[in-house]
């Protein structure tokens, strides 16, 4: 009897982590929902964005997307595909010609090390949906000083430069 008390007491642990990491779900929407908004704060303009990205895929179809320890892996809401929502708090500017984006909430986008961010187009909302910032794929480590993210590449266009799935 102890035995099946193990197992069950297991298998909710691992229930749990389940329903946790799908939570962020919850952040409604398919992948077109792709947005960037402006955190004005009474000001008349801001450098400060909160962003809705969505990514990640069914891992019992994937052999693995992120090489972790010399090891093919699949980690879940992060890479390509839909499924997740995760809301997380950027600030964005242009070092050298190049625009980034270094997030500001340590753990809003994932409390990993990393991200397997997928190429993405946000729409701005501005001109009726018509501008997007876009960010291509990239594997992004979390700094070991400030523990924040920062996307590079990023670029504007009139019309989204990725599908988004």
């Amino acid at each position: 009897m102890r035995h099946h008390s193990k197992i069950i007491i297991m298998l909710l642990g691992m229930l749990s982590v389940t329903v946790t990491c799908c939570q962020r779900d919850a952040v409604t929407g398919t992948g077109k929902d792709n947005r960037i908004e402006s955190q004005t704060d009474g000001a008349k303009s801001s450098s400060n964005y909160t962003l809705l990205v969505r990514a990640g895929h069914n891992g019992a179809d994937c052999p693995g997307c992120v090489v972790r320890d010399g090891k093919w892996v699949h980690i879940p809401c992060q890479g390509h595909g839909s499924e997740c929502g995760s809301l997380f708090s950027a600030h964005i500017d242009t070092v050298a010609g190049v625009i980034r984006a270094v997030t500001t909430d340590t753990f809003g986008l994932t409390s990993m090390d990393f991200f397997n961010m997928p190429p993405r187009s946000l729409s701005t909302g501005e001109g009726g949906s018509t501008a997007y910032l876009n960010i291509p794929a990239q594997l992004v480590e979390r700094d070991t000083a400030t523990l924040q993210f920062t996307f590079t590449g990023l670029f504007y266009t009139d019309k989204p430069a990725y599908n988004n799935f």
